[in-house]
């Protein structure tokens, strides 16, 4: 076993960074079609480990047209099951909208660069209407919003972070499934037809072909409703007429059993059946603070690599890696 550490601290260059081994599979950054985002976003829908309650939760949301409220601790794969379904029933990419306190309605429905609109036409010397559409750009649930023969996939992430009034406007859209642009609505009887882009940009997935969609007389409709996922921690209480229209899902921490399942599809059966002792130590210490998986894997890829550390760095280092996610720890 030879010295794992690339970088020494001894302020002499060296170069060492060509020992640096090739990345876990779920932190690919390169170009290459194995490192890009479309190939990352698949490895998280193909590694995904669905439990009963959750299939049967998903299925009744496909057959209900209902969004699907997920809680649970983070960590626990609340936004990769999103990525899980879109992968294993084709349904193209998944369209993501992270929520903020600042967010509204409007900011997953469209923008419009008014100003820049307006940049541009005084530099014309004119306001060229059929050109309004370079203009506008849907967001995430907008694009979602688009005819289509199958569902698109709409994942809105941590929505327990919204301002109080955005799920009581969300009830609108989830149950009507249609909106409309005033900034095409009023020009529709001049302009009837405005082409805009959309929220997509992964031209892998066979929703490439709505980069850019056609908009009739500012509104938009959708032919099948989406299938969501919001997401929430847990941290505030919702509206029972927001409720009403989700179904919900409270995904619990994986046990023995399913980490092995997980340490298995990210990193291989031969290496679940190594760390079987790291995965109990790990279990161990979740029953006294908040623990992600991801943080399991990270020391698991640590401890297995061919350049690893040395015994008496080990333990030091998983306690490092496994520190709970309420930082107590740093204190």
């Amino acid at each position: 076993m030879s010295n794992w550490k690339i970088f020494q601290g001894t302020g002499t260059p060296h170069n060492a960074i060509s020992n640096l081994p090739p990345p876990p599979s779920w932190r690919q950054f390169d170009s290459t079609a194995e490192g890009s985002t479309a190939a990352k976003k698949q490895q998280r829908g193909a590694t995904f480990q669905a439990r009963p309650e959750e299939i049967d939760l998903v299925n009744a949301a496909l057959y209900l047209r209902r969004p699907l409220l997920v809680t649970g601790k983070p960590g626990t794969g609340k936004t990769s099951l999103a990525y899980a379904v879109a992968y294993e029933l084709q349904l193209g990419e998944v369209l993501r909208w992270s929520i903020t306190t600042r967010t509204t309605l409007k900011d997953g429905l469209y923008r419009y660069d008014a100003i820049g609109r307006l940049q541009d036409a005084q530099g014309q010397g004119k306001d060229n209407l059929e050109e309004i559409g370079q203009y506008i750009q849907l967001s995430s649930l907008g694009t979602a919003l688009l005819p289509s023969d199958q569902p698109r996939v709409l994942l809105i992430d941590e929505i327990d972070k919204s301002d109080i009034d955005l799920p009581n406007d969300l009830l609108h859209i989830f149950e009507e499934g249609e909106f409309e642009i005033p900034e095409l609505v009023r020009i529709a009887g001049r302009v009837e037809q405005v082409e805009v882009r959309t929220a997509y940009m992964d031209e892998t997935e066979t929703t490439a072909k709505d980069f850019k969609t056609v908009i009739t007389k500012g509104r938009v409709r959708c032919q099948s409703f989406p299938f969501v996922i919001l997401t929430s921690n847990g941290e505030r209480d919702f509206p029972p007429p927001f409720l009403r229209r989700c179904l919900r899902l409270n995904m619990r921490e994986p046990d023995q059993d399913e980490l092995e399942r997980i340490v298995e599809a990210h990193l291989g059966e031969e290496i679940a059946v190594q760390v079987k002792d790291l995965m109990a130590r790990f279990l161990e210490k979740r029953k006294q603070g908040d623990l992600a998986t991801d943080q399991l894997l990270n020391a698991i890829y640590l401890l297995t690599r061919e350049r690893r550390p040395s015994t008496q760095e080990k333990d030091q280092l998983i306690d490092q890696l496994l520190k709970y996610l309420s930082s107590t720890e740093d204190v």
